[in-house]
């Protein structure tokens, strides 16, 4: 109880929390992270240098969700995810853009090893990181057959 009291005696104020969208080793002090951080006062130089710091095992054109908090005393606190998982998808499967009917027309295919890379990848961030690999396995091939990638289970399959 007594940690708990301290944690809420030692909280700062909170002045805002920002989502953002960037891609990975792309923030630059100006749109869009000047616009939505500059606003609080956060000094944007350290905040290009962090994010930019956390993204850069990510390729360039990776899109990377970010969530900032900003507290009162112009301080803040960055939060980086993986890329989506479309991303991953699209990348393994060699594809632009999924297909227009998912359940009618096949874009393209993967094989279950791209899936537990996708899955192994995702389970680092902070929403996933509690999820049974086999879980985040399902939901990729879930995606992926809502963009219309067929899923291999094997690989003699393919050839």
């Amino acid at each position: 109880m007594a940690s708990s009291l301290k944690e809420i005696l030692t909280r700062r104020p909170v002045a805002a929390t920002v989502h953002l969208t960037i891609p990975a080793g792309g923030a630059r002090p100006g749109p869009p992270v000047a616009p939505a951080v500059g606003q609080y006062k956060v000094n944007l130089m350290a905040f290009c240098k962090d994010f930019n710091a956390r993204t850069q095992k990510y390729k360039a054109e990776a899109l990377i969700a970010a969530t900032v908090t900003v507290f009162k005393d112009n301080m803040f606190e960055l939060s980086v995810r993986s890329p989506p998982v479309t991303w991953f998808l699209k990348k393994a499967a060699g594809i632009e853009s999924w297909s227009g009917r998912p359940s009618h027309v096949v874009a393209s295919t993967i094989t279950l090893k791209h899936v537990y890379e996708i899955a192994n990848v995702k389970q680092a961030d902070p929403y996933c990181q509690y999820m049974s690999l086999e879980a985040i396995s399902k939901s990729v091939i879930g995606t992926a057959k809502s963009m219309g990638i067929k899923v291999h289970k094997d690989l003699d399959s393919l050839m």
